[in-house]
């Protein structure tokens, strides 16, 4: 069993708080700077388009970040956020950001990292932040926070261990962009470009293949167009409770429009719930999965994004509703809705939905103008094609999702009981 000893934090790690560039420093070429607003939640690129001209950067050494190093946001509403810097490009570290630079020789790095992030450090950072018109703290005040660290090779491990976790969410994060990226790419081939394979494999339209006029502008003869209207189809919308949710801290979640933002993005930190037996008299609004989500209101006068989103495989919840800020659209077939998705993403329906939603006096679309819209055949073969391939990315996507939820709870959980030595590293790799 490790010995665990009483340290300042300061004992282990040496906080760098940033410099102070001035706008008089910020150029077109240089490094990255790291400020306030760029750090969020652990796991997440910290970095913005701002740079710091070549003629700046000498002397600057201290304030440098590499790939892997975390940084602390000192002020403010942001005060306590923890992130780690992504880019493989150099960059800095700006005034009220701090970075950490462990003991050679007495603390593991990573292992700081868990160590900030837990809960009693980042609830003490907070703390001690507070008491003043805008909270903030020192980098004196955080060395000076007391905490418990084993020998050197347990806090190794306790980071390898909690780590892998985190690589493995990284690495998912990763598929799934790139899934996305993917489908968006070869949707835009067939569908907007109308580049895919003809009968000799050429790219369609290019190599000649005729088009014709159609609602949605020119596309290959011999395809048609439906309106949503015209498909065996449902569209609606969900309920909460007059007077609203407040209050009510478990039950069934209820999905608003706060979360539908894209394929894959669920904030569980905005997660709302009606009461099982409100939900249980509820006729409509419940996600089966795999039924495209719109934003259906909500924004400034005269202004609508449209944001589209699709959830199933058990993420974000296996049982969950939407509420009325929200349309539910089902097509009755995966592959279409997954096709759908791509579609209502593009070129084709957000400059409509944008157009329509922000003529309204509280920005937003109605079901007539989902219904009259113009859609690609699902009977088409090219559609069908592309459906199955969607079909199969989105479930790959929702799939890592859930795997990361999982994840992300098990690595809560074992942060602390191996942060304050509740767990010994040898029974938790034992028992795994």
């Amino acid at each position: 069993m490790s010995e665990w000893k009483e340290y300042r934090l300061g004992e282990l790690a040496t906080v760098i708080p940033g410099y102070a560039f001035k706008g008089k420093d910020f150029g077109e070429n240089g490094c990255r700077v790291v400020k306030i607003g760029d750090i969020a939640p652990p796991i997440v690129d910290v970095v913005n388009c701002l740079r710091i001209p070549t003629n700046k950067i000498n002397g600057l050494d201290k304030f440098k970040l590499h790939k892997g190093d975390f940084v602390l946001a000192m002020t403010g509403a942001t005060l306590g956020k923890v992130g780690r810097y992504r880019s493989e490009e150099t960059g800095y570290i700006n005034q009220r950001v701090a970075k950490f630079e462990n003991i050679t020789g007495i603390s593991d790095k990573q292992f700081l990292y868990y160590l900030i992030t837990s809960n009693y450090v980042s609830s003490e950072i907070i703390n001690r932040g507070l008491g003043s018109a805008q909270p903030n703290i020192s980098g004196k005040d955080i060395e000076s926070i007391n905490v418990f660290a084993p020998d050197l090779p347990t806090q190794t491990s306790i980071a390898e261990i909690l780590s892998s976790l985190d690589d493995k969410i990284e690495l998912n994060n990763k598929i799934n962009k790139e899934l996305e990226s993917l489908a968006q790419t070869l949707f835009k081939r067939w569908f907007i470009d109308f580049e895919f394979p003809n009968e000799n494999g050429e790219p369609y339209k290019s190599s000649g293949g005729e088009m014709v006029d159609s609602e949605l502008g020119e596309i290959p003869k011999g395809w048609n167009l439906v309106k949503v209207q015209d498909l065996e189809h449902k569209l609606q919308t969900g309920t909460r409770p007059k007077g609203g949710v407040g209050g009510i801290t478990q039950g069934v979640p209820s999905i608003g429009a706060e979360s539908v933002k894209k394929l894959g993005y669920y904030d569980f930190s905005k997660v709302k719930f009606v009461s099982e037996e409100f939900a249980a008299k509820m006729k409509r609004g419940k996600v089966e999965g795999y039924e495209l989500l719109i934003y259906k209101d909500g924004g400034k006068p005269g202004t609508f994004i449209p944001h589209f989103s699709m959830f199933g495989e058990g993420f974000p919840f296996d049982y969950f509703f939407i509420n009325e800020h929200v349309f539910l659209l089902d097509f009755f077939n995966k592959e279409f809705n997954c096709f759908c998705y791509f579609y209502f993403d593009s070129e084709y329906v957000r400059p409509v939905f944008e157009n329509n939603g922000g003529k309204a006096a509280i920005p937003g679309i109605n079901q007539e103008d989902v219904r009259q819209l113009w859609v690609f055949n699902p009977e088409l073969e090219r559609v069908k094609l592309f459906g199955q391939f969607a079909h199969s990315s989105v479930s790959t996507i929702l799939k890592n999702c859930k795997e990361n939820i999982q994840l992300t709870n098990l690595r809560d959980t074992l942060l602390p009981k191996l942060i304050s030595g509740e767990l010994e590293v040898s029974q938790f790799l034992t028992n795994s």
